[in-house]
């Protein structure tokens, strides 16, 4: 794959990731809500996509963990979305 592609995919994780975080801080967007753990988790994608190509270690690692964190969010979203609508039926 071209250099430049990798980069590409690279710096739009990297855009997203702190896309997330400063829609937090500027608080438009919930940690506990669905955009804000699919935004952190499809930058995180993308990084460690471009990380396979450009091999460092620790960012790797990392991003192994943000994923992680990601889908643990998006899973507790999911059950509270579940439990929510059990509760009004």
């Amino acid at each position: 794959m071209n250099s430049w592609i990798v980069d590409a995919i690279g710096m739009t994780g990297t855009l997203l990731v702190v896309l997330a975080y400063y829609l937090l801080q500027l608080e438009r967007t919930d940690p506990k809500g669905l955009t804000y753990n699919l935004i952190n988790l499809a930058g995180a994608i993308l990084l460690l996509v471009s990380l396979c190509f450009h091999f460092n270690l620790a960012s790797f690692v990392i991003e192994i963990f943000w994923i992680a964190a990601s889908l643990i969010g998006l899973w507790k979203y999911l059950r509270r979305q579940g439990a929510a609508s059990q509760s009004t039926s």
